[in-house]
Formats: C-alpha cells, sequence, structure tokens
C-alpha cells in the first residue's frame, strides 16, 4: 500500500494538523483523534487560529465543566477565553511531545495566537506572547504573532527572550524578507541575552490559498484571455518564490554566524492549504508546494485526501522559480497590482481573525451565562 503523507515526510515536508478542539483531546479514550493522527498519518505539528476555537467552543459540550468553574470563580469574559483555549493547546502539547522529543525540538510543535485585536499594537503583543508563553508552559509551544509592521518589532522581542516564534499572516514577498529580518535580529539578541539559540524554533506562515481567490476575482474582472489563463497559479507561484527568499537568507553569512551558534532555521509554514475553489485539484497546494525543511498545515480534508490520492514526485518547488517569477510578471502585466493584493490581503486576514475572537468572546460570554 503507498503512504502518501509518509512519503511526503520523507521529502521533508512536516505534516501539520491546521485544527484543533477539546473533542480531539478526549474522543477515543487513551488513543485519542490527536493521538491517532500523530501515530499513524505522520502529523507532527498543530496549529490553531482564532476561527478555529471559535468553531471548536461554539459547537461542543466538552468545555461545560471548565466553563461552570470559570463562571464560579467569576473570571471575566476574555479571561475565560484564556484559560479555555490555554488549556487545550497544553493538552496538545503533552500530546505531541513524543514528536518534540524525537526530533530534537524541531517538531511536536503546537501553536497559539496572540489576541488578534493586538495586530497593530507592539507592545501589547509582546505582553501577550509572554502571558501565553508562561500559561502554557511547554517547551514545544509556537506563539503566534502576525507579520504586520507592529508585529515584526514584537516578533523580535519574543524571539529576544527565547520565545518560539510562529509568525503568522505572511502574504508579500518584501513584508516576508522583512520577517526573517525580525527573526535573525531576535536570534542575534537571544545570543547576547545568553539564551540557547537551539532551544528556539521559529516557522514563517505563509498563506496560500487566500492568495489564489483574491487574485482569480482580479483577473476574472479583467475578463480578458490571457488574463483568465492565469487563474490558480499566483498562489504557488508567490510561495515558490518565497523559498527563494528562504534559501538566499539560509545561504548568507548572517545566518551562517547564527547557525554556529547553535541556531536552528526558520522554515518556511504554508498555511491556508485547502483549496477554496471546487475546479482546482484538492491536493493542489501539498503536491506544488514540495521542498526540503518546510512545514504545510493541512484542514484535516486536504490531510485525508492527500493519504488518499496525493502524488510526491520529488521537490516541486526550487526548479521552478524562474517561471514563478515569470507568473508575477504575467500578472502585473495583464494588470494585477501584486502590492496591492497582498496589502489588501494582510488587512482582510487581520480583521476575519478579529470577527472571529470576537465571534469567540460572544460565544463563551453565553455559555458562561448558561452554565
Amino acid at each position: 500500500m503507498t503512504d502518501p503523507l509518509g512519503e511526503l515526510s520523507a521529502a521533508g515536508v512536516a505534516v501539520w494538523l491546521d485544527d484543533i478542539s477539546r473533542e480531539r483531546l478526549t474522543e477515543g479514550g487513551s488513543h485519542t483523534a490527536l493521538t491517532k493522527l500523530r501515530d499513524e498519518s505522520h502529523v507532527v505539528g498543530v496549529t490553531s487560529n482564532p476561527t478555529i476555537f471559535a468553531g471548536a467552543l461554539g459547537g461542543s459540550d466538552d468545555y461545560d465543566v471548565q466553563l461552570h468553574d470559570l463562571k464560579v470563580r467569576g473570571v471575566s469574559v476574555d479571561e475565560a477565553v484564556r484559560m479555555l483555549t490555554t488549556y487545550d493547546i497544553r493538552w496538545a502539547c503533552d500530546v505531541m511531545r513524543p514528536v518534540f522529543d524525537a526530533s530534537d525540538g524541531v517538531d511536536g510543535r503546537v501553536s497559539i495566537e496572540v489576541d488578534p485585536r493586538l495586530a497593530d499594537q507592539t507592545e501589547p503583543t509582546i505582553a501577550e506572547a509572554r502571558q501565553l508563553w508562561w500559561l502554557v508552559d511547554r517547551p514545544n509551544l509556537f506563539i503566534k504573532i502576525p507579520a504586520t509592521l507592529a508585529g515584526l518589532p514584537a516578533i523580535t522581542a519574543a524571539l529576544a527572550e527565547g520565545i518560539s516564534v510562529n509568525v503568522t499572516l505572511i502574504f508579500s514577498l518584501e513584508r516576508y524578507r522583512a520577517v526573517m529580518d525580525a527573526w535573525l535580529t531576535g536570534l542575534e539578541q537571544a545570543k547576547a541575552n545568553g539564551h540557547d539559540l537551539s532551544k528556539i524554533e521559529s516557522v514563517a506562515s505563509f498563506f496560500v490559498s487566500r492568495f489564489d481567490t483574491e487574485i482569480d476575482k482580479r483577473l476574472e474582472k479583467i475578463g480578458a484571455p490571457d488574463a483568465l489563463a492565469l487563474r490558480g497559479q499566483a498562489a504557488v507561484a508567490n510561495a515558490r518564490l518565497a523559498y527563494g527568499a528562504h534559501l538566499e537568507v539560509v545561504n548568507g553569512q548572517r545566518w551562517a554566524a547564527l547557525k554556529a551558534a547553535g541556531a536552528r532555521p526558520q522554515r518556511p509554514l504554508w498555511a491556508s492549504t485547502g483549496t477554496k475553489n471546487e475546479a482546482y485539484p484538492d491536493t493542489l497546494y501539498v503536491e506544488q508546494l514540495i521542498a526540503p525543511n518546510t512545514v504545510n498545515t493541512m484542514p484535516e480534508k486536504t490531510m485525508k485526501a492527500f493519504a488518499d490520492h496525493g502524488k510526491v514526485p520529488g521537490d516541486t518547488v526550487t526548479g521552478g522559480l524562474q517561471s514563478a517569477q515569470m507568473t508575477l510578471d504575467a500578472l502585473r502585466e495583464v494588470g494585477v497590482d501584486y502590492d496591492d493584493v497582498v496589502e489588501f490581503l494582510e488587512r482582510d486576514g487581520v480583521a476575519k481573525f478579529d470577527a472571529s475572537w470576537k465571534e469567540l468572546l460572544e460565544g463563551v460570554q453565553q455559555k458562561l451565562e448558561q452554565a
């Protein structure tokens, strides 16, 4: 029997699950749903975000006992959300700890996001990152910090304190380069602060399917045959060029000095890899983004699809850098404004997570009242 997810892992792509819920942590007794994915589907990491938590708490009674206790204690809604979410993340960290230990701390990671309402505030983001790091108190935790302009110095500050960071909501190549600069600066400061660099991990989450969704919309509005012919190509091209930028940094002198001091590379992570257009193959953003030392965080639907019929032809990224640049050039020629697209996607991404966070707060408020 074939094992596409195993082949993907062997090709250097870490398979992560883009979902978490209390149900995944309890269903199945000692062999929970998350444990099963870890042991049988090569899952070596877990990501969460406000939308995932809003869905998990809104559609489950698994949180009722904890909600009752939080109500008895009279905590605020914000604090209740923090307690509920960090409990799940801490538990997931413990489930993934064997992977963390076996990979010498590279994988077995679980991510939790700072309050998205802080996306444009540096100091509160740093404070929230510290608070989540203390609360979860697990070495295999990632704190997710958005790659907004205000988030960049927060990324540096967190890394400088020895906090492992998952940089999220990256859309543009220019911003990705700024993220890598913030990461390198953070490690340099961590070294100066006396931290063991081998204990500090980081990934950079480059969003994929949302890029195609927005650009396809603009191509269809243009309507010309040469524009329509470019549909479904932008996201993969953008991600491949991001990998090229990553290679430039890890082959540079600045990284070489940090590597010599024990630092680990910041891996590119492909996020939002479930296809949103049914006309595209359901494994598109997995098969077309296979490269060494990367992470693909998938919704379970995409993971199952790849396990069923995914193909691993080898590295599908590094040989396509020139054609990727040609694709972005062609998009500009037909009238797609790349800078406008990435600026919109960042604003929209922050707004969507902010809305999900408010939905989460409202849902917890209702459940506290009913507890």
